[in-house]
């Protein structure tokens, strides 16, 4: 199908109803055509049309023209025009000599014959529009015979496509015709794949399906993520029909489950849109992960038939008993939410189904006993888990100034693309809380970028225009992509303050690496001063400094400037007297100078590796501090390297003799066994938290900590009465080396990840690089400093699995079928141990 057809979704799909339901005044008729070479001279190349070649008077085809000119109409919504070309006496042409020709109809695209309709087969509007549709998107919707053919299209499309799957008793009915029209409009969202064998269809049911009735099944193939894992299968309950087809894709569109924090009278889904009630779940921060997991349960269950949404009580304040697990919004106008006390899914499953079993909660709940005041009051002194969610739950009100920020659709994306040397594209779901907490983020960045020219920013709501998302290969949310006419897109992983996304702009504008034509031009690129663009902006310059005899790491330099555009600055000097510049440093090409704070200090690093995969991790490497200060933004960082952490915690700025001694150690030999750093608590107060969970108080300041988190987690304090000199710390840790120091608490060993894999940030900046080794060479450390006990060889051990964001209760066991994690009653089941969740 063309792309073009993708655009016009939203506006064909009404369209198409109204042409299945509603008689036409003022529509389009059959046309005449004197004579076939008339006919033919007029063909236009691209369109479509349906011909019949016929005799001036031709009694026997009236019943048939008659039903070909009631199907013109319908057929022009599709481009396709039906012509009655009549045939003079003496023509013997191949369309109108031939008398078996003349009880057929032609379809064309252009003067090419694409197929040959027998009248007989074109009975009726349905099978005129259905079998000339089915012509057209031939390569679009696969038919298919057997069980192996329906098995390799499920195979192929497993984490790419879902498939909407057909039956139809034969080709030509009114069912036939609804799944052709679905089919040109989703078709390039959907495979559609149809059949008329009925041994098929009941191979692909579990129940004995009626083979004398159309069927069809939504296959769920875009999240599979193995092959071997099963496609799920949601069947279509109601009548065949366009209207039908078009609301079953819209619910198998709309999120499995959807995260809500605001009163449910003013909430409105797909769901209830579309005529189907809303279950909600009534969560508590407590038991998040067992609602969570019980509401998918439920979704899966209830595809099609209703909408589940997961509540958080922490955020709302509902004037309900707090027993109450349950809430039912009906789509009928006027009726109220219903909250109940269920035991497990099979009464919600049955809620749904029986609308009687409401008023039996209901009644039964009356005989019950309230639970205590006391519980009810303490409903808002609880403390919202998901810190993003509480966030743009807090200000879901306040405005964003957005008006700088162009809103992209299908319509207009690639026309505005052209727009500027560089559009900044930012992929968010409205729906989804981090996206909304990064478009606020994003929002700030038109004032950070201000006179800044040749910059559009934009921004697309997958929500609103999905197919787009995914012809960009959006695969999660939030997503920033910088598209550049004539060069590949970049796509940002790093963090999402609006000062690191303005960086990564700015940054993305200039060639990486730079290419530099002068001596002076080089010089100037250390001092900051090249290009003068960047020069009000602080990065570090790197530089790479090429012989005409090191061509090889000059590419390998290269392609490493493409894969690290908009994160580091580089600039690349190759000229005959680069032998002269790099000697001034005293190192010989090939060679790295880096430039650190407006190039007062310049450090010369030989490359004795030329892979592009080296100089990603040396440059990387090199661009990290010797003793940073840890914060918030560049902990992942230092974190990725998975070494310990010799880590100073002070109340404000270190001294210079801390910071002098400190920084000899970070130079010295042990140095590529551990992280020296420090952290500022006036700065990072997070700080103070990871103390106390260290520590069963805060230890007077500054104090000096070794932190293994990859192996054992145990946290070793510094003796308080020694003073911080490279002396004392390297003779300490020798002693931590040896065994003989005590370590002053172990961290837990129970895993610690983000509520949601939506909210796996680390996981989100993971750059699309093999990632660094514990050092630039290839070999690892051989004798850092070990832990009692402990093995840094167990610092693998960290890998963690992330669960599924589609995990169901088969996955993850009995827990998802049973609503136990909703009432407080049984709350105490799931009570979650404290979780290490910072360093």
């Amino acid at each position: 199908m063309s792309a073009q057809k993708d655009r016009w979704v939203s506006s064909l799909v009404l369209l198409l109803f109204c042409t299945s339901s509603i008689p036409k005044c003022g529509s389009a008729s059959l046309q005449q055509e004197p004579s076939p070479q008339h006919y033919f001279s007029g063909l236009e190349a691209g369109k479509t049309s349906l011909a019949f070649f016929s005799p001036s008077v031709s009694p026997g085809a009236q019943p048939f023209l008659e039903q070909i000119e009631s199907s013109a109409e319908a057929l022009q919504d599709y481009g396709v025009s039906v012509v009655k070309v009549n045939c003079p006496r003496e023509d013997v042409s191949r369309y109108c000599g031939e008398e078996n020709a003349l009880r057929k109809a032609f379809l064309f695209r252009g003067n090419r014959l694409i197929r040959e309709f027998p009248t007989d087969a074109l009975f009726d509007v349905n099978s005129v529009v259905a079998n000339v549709l089915f012509a057209l998107l031939f390569n679009e919707v696969k038919y298919i015979e057997t069980l192996a053919d329906f098995e390799n299209i499920e195979n192929v499309l497993k984490g790419k496509s879902n498939m909407v799957f057909a039956y139809v008793p034969a080709t030509g009915t009114a069912e036939h015709r609804a799944v052709m029209e679905a089919a040109f409009v989703y078709g390039t969202i959907h495979q559609f794949v149809l059949t008329t064998e009925a041994a098929l269809l009941k191979a692909t049911s579990h129940d004995d399906p009626d083979v004398s009735s159309a069927w069809l099944l939504f296959c769920h193939c875009q999240q599979v993520t193995e092959a071997a894992q099963p496609c799920r299968r949601t069947a279509l309950a109601q009548p065949l029909t366009l209207l039908s087809i078009h609301r079953h894709l819209k619910l198998m569109g709309a999120p499995l489950v959807t995260e809500v924090a605001e009163d449910p009278e003013k909430i409105s889904t797909v769901h209830l849109q579309l005529g189907l009630p809303l279950v909600f779940i009534l969560s508590q921060k407590e038991t998040y992960e067992a609602d969570r997991r019980t509401a998918e349960f439920l979704a899966w269950q209830l595809l099609g038939k209703a909408g589940v949404a997961l509540l958080s009580r922490d955020l709302v304040d509902l004037n309900v008993l707090h027993r109450s697990n349950v809430a039912l919004k009906t789509p009928d106008e006027g009726m109220p939410i219903q909250y109940l006390v269920l035991e497990d899914t099979d009464e919600v499953i049955t809620l749904v189904e029986d609308k009687n079993k409401v008023k039996q909660i209901q009644e039964d709940e009356q005989e019950e006993e309230e639970e205590d005041e006391d519980e009810k009051e303490n409903n808002n002194q609880d403390i919202q888990d998901d810190q993003v969610v509480e966030a743009v739950s807090r200000d879901k009100k306040r405005e964003l100034p957005l008006e700088q920020i162009l809103v992209l659709t299908e319509e207009n994306f690639h026309s505005s693309l052209s727009e500027a040397a560089r559009t900044v594209v930012l992929f968010y779901a409205s729906w989804e809380a981090v996206s909304l907490a990064v478009l606020r983020s994003y929002s700030e960045v038109p004032a950070h970028l201000k006179g800044t020219p040749g910059v559009l920013l934009a921004r697309v709501n997958c929500w609103d225009w999905p197919g787009l998302c995914s012809q960009e290969n959006v695969t999660q949310f939030p997503t920033i992509k910088i598209y550049r006419e004539g060069q590949q897109t970049v796509t940002y992983g790093g963090m999402w303050g609006a000062e690191e996304l303005s960086s990564f702009i700015l940054l993305s504008q200039v060639s990486c690496p730079l290419k530099l034509a002068t001596m002076d031009e080089a010089e100037g690129y250390l001092r900051g001063e090249f290009p003068s663009e960047l020069s009000p902006h602080q990065h570090t310059s790197l530089l790479g400094v090429f012989s005409s005899a090191t061509s090889e790491a000059r590419e390998a330099f290269e392609e490493a400037g493409n894969i690290l555009s908009g994160h580091v600055r580089m600039g690349m000097y190759f000229e005959d007297d680069a032998l002269a510049l790099s000697q001034k440093y005293s190192v010989s090409p090939p060679a790295l100078l880096l430039a650190r704070s407006g190039g007062r200090s310049v450090e010369g690093i030989s490359l004795s590796k030329h892979s592009v995969q080296d100089m990603v991790q040396r440059i990387r490497y090199e661009l990290l501090d010797v003793f940073p200060e840890i914060t918030v933004p560049n902990l992942p960082q230092y974190l990725q390297l998975k070494k310990p952490f010799l880590i100073l915690f002070s109340a404000g700025d270190i001294t210079q003799v801390e910071s002098k001694e400190m920084l000899k150690l970070a130079k010295g030999t042990p140095q590529q066994a551990f992280v020296a750093c420090w952290l500022n608590l006036k700065k990072t107060p997070v700080g103070y938290g990871i103390l106390r969970t260290y520590f069963s108080t805060t230890p007077s300041l500054p104090v000096l900590l070794w932190v293994n988190l990859h192996a054992g987690g145990q946290v070793f304090k510094f003796p308080s009465e020694q003073s911080i000199t490279e002396m004392n710390i390297l003779s300490w840790l020798e002693q931590l080396q040896a065994g003989l120091e005590i370590p002053s608490s172990t961290l837990s060993e129970e895993d610690w990840k983000p509520p949601l894999p939506a909210y796996d940030f680390l996981q989100m900046m993971e750059p699309p690089v093999p990632e660094l080794s514990p050092h630039p060479g290839d070999t690892p450390v051989q004798h850092p400093p070990k832990s009692p006990g402990g093995d840094t060889a167990r610092g693998d051990t960290a890998t963690r699995e992330e669960p599924s964001q589609e995990s169901t209760a088969e996955e993850v066991g009995s827990p998802g079928r049973g609503l136990r994690g909703t009432a407080p009653r049984l709350a105490a089941r799931d009570k979650q141990g404290k979780r290490h969740s910072e360093l």
